[in-house]
């Protein structure tokens, strides 16, 4: 399939138009055809393992998520289907909803027996209700009565208390718009916005269920569904509840994207790529959004193309499980062969018609390229900083504590480090961990942070607490300015002499440059420790300093910095510390000077 020219006038950062989206959309539509099964109902792709729910769950997850990619594709359009996508799916719907009992090789599992399939019904029942003009209304009614069947038990609670909430909402809006059970739908979409309401923290964020876990699920999740819902309902209250909930987290949100391109790497299911777009996607599609049309697209294009050009798919043109190519380490145990066509979600903004102004108003700027920023998400504890010159954007984390362990004394690589980069990490697998403030007991393995309370944030900081080991805590704090970094940490009810070790960003050889400093607490000299590969690449290692406890208070703080500016000048030239008991006094190099008392925050 050709690529269309770019248009370096419309778009001057990316060179892609409406256009390169379409022609994406048909190129990974087309590349699974040959993995569907004999009648259409599963798409088998494949891949090194299969999920922990089993290859016949796989294969409706890679045909579940397709479809949507296939539904955004048509209903952008406005039902031209030149590639003959709907056909093609319109005969797996017969074939996986047969009646249970039916003899059939493509049956798709139930979603009373097999959990994972209540996820891809919500995918499905979207597909479903973008395309109903041009699938549901010219199926005949045994389908459609063998799809509401299969779809209904989805209309029960969520057997997950988090997220999962909203694919019963997703399937309830789709059947009360079709006319099916529409009682008990309108009880579901009831039922699940008002569990997620216990999760909203305020600014747009929410936590994903009671265990603050604070990711990209906030935007490819928590707030697409609602707000699609609402919007495709044609209710205004409910848009006009969600609606600015979603402009305040756009308004954090798109600090968290390089110039590059990138998303920030943080969280789970990193796997889903570009579906990162969605939300601003979302917030042009019901005008819920600070974003200007420009802005939306330069956003969107540039992480659809950061994954693209940087081998997303393979050779057969598959979204493989990974980053920008395979990366098994990165791979929850929940994903196979067809979870990565969750990034389907991104081009969402094909729903927007081609004369919107999201498509036509030249590209803008993104905040990574336009100015210094340092900008607390305070009901999330977390503190982004993001520069100009290089269009970097570093994420410091102090108030995530899904935490779920790798192993014993290892923490999940993607919630537990103090920072992290779109650039950079997180160092994975037995390799020591990058941005890690530990404690190394009697010579033993390095301490995981475990979960982190978060203690506040500010306009250049945020502050956190953990308890790496019974009766010890470990209160951290954050200072950022321009590219500089103070990380300070001090270390309660530690036995004196304790070894304690704190490590900086994780680099490859071709990534950007990486500093650390030792300020007060650590000995002299920075070590080197390998950590192999990261989602970058192989080869990367990270700078380490070392130290021990003095007391029962023990203050520890360096300088970091993370740059890819050429031949940067060293971290300690960019700021002067001076240390009062525990009293911290940074005068930045611009001559600006700001204070951060530990003990206050300790106590």
């Amino acid at each position: 399939m050709p690529t269309p020219p770019q248009n370096r006038e419309l778009s001057p950062y990316t060179g892609w138009t409406r256009a390169h989206w379409e022609a994406t959309a048909d190129r990974l539509l087309l590349a699974v055809r040959p993995f569907a099964s004999p009648e259409r109902a599963l798409i088998g792709l494949p891949g090194p393992r299969p999920s922990w729910s089993g290859t016949r769950s796989d294969g409706l997850e890679g045909w579940a998520r397709t479809f949507l990619l296939a539904a955004l594709r048509v209903a952008g359009a406005g039902g031209a289907d030149p590639h003959g996508h709907l056909d093609r799916y319109a005969e797996g719907l017969a074939a996986g909803t047969r009646e249970p009992g039916a003899e059939g090789p493509d049956c798709w599992p139930l979603t009373t027996g097999t959990r994972q399939a209540i996820v891809e019904a919500a995918s499905i029942a979207l597909g479903l209700r973008l395309t109903r003009p041009w699938l549901w209304d010219r199926l005949d009614d045994r389908t459609r009565e063998q799809v509401a069947d299969w779809l209904r038990p989805a209309l029960g609670p969520s057997p997950v208390d988090n997220n999962w909430w909203l694919f019963g909402l997703t399937v309830a809006g789709f059947l009360q718009d079709a006319g099916v059970d529409a009682d008990r739908a309108a009880t579901t979409i009831d039922r699940s916005l008002a569990r997620i309401e216990d999760w909203y923290l305020g600014d747009g964020w929410y936590s994903d269920g009671d265990n603050r876990a604070f990711d990209h699920y906030n935007a490819w999740a928590l707030h697409f569904y609602p707000v699609l819902h609402a919007h495709l309902a044609g209710d205004r209250a409910l848009l006009d509840r969600y609606g600015p909930r979603l402009r305040a987290h756009l308004d954090d949100y798109v600090h968290l994207f390089d110039a590059d391109g990138a998303p920030l790497p943080y969280g789970r299911s990193l796997i889903y790529r570009f579906a990162a777009a969605a939300a601003p996607w979302l917030g042009a599609l019901t005008g819920h959004t600070p974003l200007t049309p420009g802005a939306t697209r330069r956003l969107a294009s540039g992480t659809l193309r950061y994954f693209l050009d940087r081998g997303a798919t393979d050779t057969n043109g598959l979204l493989t499980l990974g980053w920008h190519g395979p990366y098994p380490l990165l791979v929850q145990e929940y994903s196979g062969p067809g979870s990565p066509y969750w990034a389907a979600k991104g081009f969402l903004g094909l729903l927007l018609p081609a004369g919107h102004p999201a498509w036509t108003d030249p590209e803008e700027p993104l905040p990574a390229e336009r100015a210094d920023t340092v900008r607390p998400f305070a009901p999330a504890g977390l503190l982004v900083q993001t520069t100009a010159a290089d269009g970097l954007v570093r994420l410091h984390n102090h108030g995530s504590n899904h935490v779920h362990s790798a192993g014993p004394g290892e923490d999940d690589p993607g919630y537990a480090r103090h920072a992290y980069s779109t650039r950079t990490g997180p160092s994975t697998g037995t390799a020591p961990a990058d941005n890690h403030f530990a404690l190394l007991p009697d010579g033993g393995p390095a301490t995981a942070r475990g979960p982190a309370t978060p203690l506040g944030t500010g306009p250049d900081r945020a502050a956190s607490v953990h308890r790496p080991l019974p009766g010890v805590r470990v209160v951290s704090a954050t200072l950022a300015h321009g590219r500089a970094e103070l990380r300070a940490h001090l270390v309660l009810g530690a036995p004196e002499g304790t070894p304690v070790r704190q490590t900086g960003w994780a680099t490859t050889p071709e990534g950007p440059h990486a500093q650390l400093h030792p300020v007060h607490g650590y000995g002299p000299g920075t070590a080197e420790l390998p950590t192999g590969e990261t989602l970058q690449g192989p080869g990367s290692r990270t700078l380490a300093l070392h130290g021990t406890t003095t007391g029962p208070a023990t203050l520890f703080v360096a300088l970091a910095s993370l740059t890819a500016e050429p031949d940067p000048a060293p971290v300690a030239d960019l700021a002067d510390v001076r240390i009062d008991g525990l009293l911290l006094s940074v005068t930045w190099q611009n001559g600006t000077t700001t204070r951060l008392d530990l003990g206050a925050l300790g106590n």
